[in-house]
């Protein structure tokens, strides 16, 4: 790798960061970009290639990641929807329901009882979200 290269990825990391920690603020391309210092599309082609996924995609599976989280507490879905940073109902609940396979509803009235005993970090990867590949 070129030293210009591992720059980009550190600063692609920045922008990753700020997605994991300020998932539920209104963060949008051109604000992840500013975070990476770069333009919004060289920023999202850097991305895309580095991580396999566009920033938005990335944003909205951590997003679902903690809304997973939070609809196994028992909060309801407009209550999670709007907690994880999401504007729209119905654009989270379709989302929801295209990463997870199930509808916010169905995947909060499933019995979560087993996950009470396993510790965050191991249930954050065993129910972290994978985006299913169109056939």
């Amino acid at each position: 790798m070129t030293p210009e290269e591992i720059a980009d990825l550190a600063h692609l990391r920045r922008a990753r960061d700020l997605m994991d920690r300020d998932y539920a603020q209104p963060l949008d391309v051109p604000a992840m970009a500013r975070a990476a210092l770069m333009s919004p599309s060289h920023f999202s082609r850097k991305f895309a290639a580095a991580y396999g996924e566009t920033p938005y995609s990335y944003l909205m599976t951590r997003r679902i990641e903690r809304a997973k989280a939070l609809l196994r507490q028992g909060m309801s879905v407009t209550d999670t929807c709007f907690a994880v940073g999401c504007t729209s109902l119905g654009s989270f609940s379709s989302r929801f329901t295209e990463v997870v396979g199930r509808t916010p509803s169905q995947y909060r009235a499933d019995d979560h009882t087993g996950m009470e005993t396993v510790p965050e970090c191991v249930a954050k990867l065993g129910t972290r979200p994978r985006r299913r590949r169109a056939s």
